[in-house]
């Protein structure tokens, strides 16, 4: 009994002494603090991209288009995306009826032309055959005219010179109607020979316009699976969409052996991105799966994409690893390391703070707090490298204290500071970072 006693008296004693330790301070809040970190540090920029083949065949309308006229082309029908497909296999089929006006007006063309040069040859038959016939009356008249000329030896003098000047004027008559019948030849031809090239011209027409009308039936170039593509506004091309003739893709075939995320990185993180950077890589539809990747294009102009409101660089990245599962347009989560840094110090961001325009921590000093100025480095989403201020042996605060009136601040040595302000502008050139006015600040 007597020690059932004791030990009732010895717990109470406890609890009394716990609630002057803790009870009576339950109304002031508990300052948090946290052991700076050492160890390998990484700078990762996380950016979302989609997935592509790295090579592809693609599926093409029409070429030529342009060559009569045609610069824009509707989509009728496009086989659904991921349709499998062998080579020949229709893949769509493109709005004829634009084409098939310019096919009927040049199918007029070429009648026209044809009713032209039959004309033509007509017209220079006749032609020809009256300038035959009035030969052949040169040539009686002047066979008339030697006659005559023959039968004057008995007539007087008059008479016969009278009879050989017509024989001269027929004769040079008849040489002059010659050479203009060669001419004439000439020239019929070359009547006949331009209304035979109009003619050719819009048989050719005709004849390209066919052509192009028979591209708007697509066929699969090779075995694959057809995968849409996008346009410059990131908008897929489906039944419906309109293609351009320049660049008359409808859709493509894509290699799955090497496959490629794309992604777009903003004005603010593309100075840390880098050719040859490694790369991890998440797909959303396969989130237990675990890809790696490089970095194998960096943009060097930036643009605008829809729906955002700054510049983005595209960046490339090529997947190491071979999937069955991996498909175009699936959506990657892409870690890009773009820093590893060995053995350095490191805190959480929250826990750094801002006083006229210079960095500080709230630091324990033995069972004080100080306000300690630091250097800060590389940052990652989470933590900040602190470069200058503390020890691996420090702690500091995570958030603000509510009292920092009366605080000890401890400032930096100004040829630390000196040292990284020329580390950050060797030539000299950026202003100077204002200085910290600390009132009654010690040094250390």
């Amino acid at each position: 009994m007597t020690k059932k006693i004791i030990y009732s008296i010895l717990a109470v004693g406890v609890l009394i002494v716990l609630w002057f330790v803790f009870g009576s301070d339950s109304s002031e809040e508990t300052d948090l603090f946290i052991d700076v970190g050492k160890g390998d540090f990484e700078v990762i920029v996380t950016t979302t991209g989609e997935l592509q083949a790295k090579n592809s065949i693609r599926i093409r309308g029409p070429r030529g288009a342009q060559t009569i006229q045609v610069w824009n082309m509707n989509i009728q029908s496009l086989v659904p995306e991921g349709t499998m497909v062998e080579k020949g296999d229709l893949v769509a089929e493109l709005d004829r009826s634009d084409v098939m006006t310019r096919m009927q007006n040049a199918q007029l063309e070429v009648q026209q032309a044809e009713s032209q040069l039959e004309k033509a040859q007509l017209d220079s038959s006749l032609t020809l055959s009256q300038a035959r016939d009035e030969l052949e009356n040169l040539r009686f008249q002047l066979e008339e005219n030697r006659i005559a000329v023959e039968q004057s030896v008995y007539e007087s003098p008059a008479v016969q010179r009278q009879n050989q000047i017509e024989l001269e004027r027929t004769e040079r008559r008849l040489a002059q109607e010659e050479k203009n019948y060669q001419t004439r030849i000439l020239q019929e031809e070359a009547k006949i020979r331009e209304i035979e090239v109009t003619l050719e011209q819009e048989r050719n027409t005709l004849s390209r316009i066919m052509e192009v009308m028979n591209g708007f039936t697509i066929l699969a170039p090779e075995n694959g699976m057809v995968v849409y593509t996008r346009n410059w506004r990131g908008q897929k091309t489906t039944t419906g969409s309109t293609i351009n003739a320049f660049d008359p893709v409808v859709a493509e075939l894509p290699d799955f052996s090497s496959m490629e995320s794309i992604t777009y990185v903003n004005e603010v993180d593309i100075q840390k991105i880098k050719t040859g950077q490694t790369v991890d890589i998440g797909l959303d539809a396969v989130p237990e799966k675990e890809l790696t990747g490089v970095v194998t294009l960096v943009a060097n102009i930036g643009e605008q994409r829809p729906d955002t409101h700054s510049k983005v660089f595209e960046v490339k990245i090529e997947v190491n690893e071979s999937d069955t599962t991996l498909r175009p347009a699936m959506t990657t989560s892409n870690d890009i390391l773009v820093e590893n840094i060995e053995d350095a110090l490191f805190i959480p961001l929250e826990s750094v703070h801002t006083f006229d325009s210079t960095d500080v921590v709230f630091k324990r000093d033995g069972i004080q707090m100080v306000m300690q100025q630091i250097v800060m480095g590389a940052k990652n989403e989470n933590d900040v490298v602190i470069l200058e201020g503390l020890h691996e042996d420090d702690q500091v605060l995570i958030s603000m204290p509510s009292d920092i009136s009366g605080m000890e601040k401890v400032l930096l040595p100004d040829e630390v500071l000196e040292k990284y302000r020329q580390a950050e502008d060797p030539e000299g050139d950026r202003p100077q970072t204002r200085e910290v006015e600390m009132a009654g600040a010690p040094g250390r």
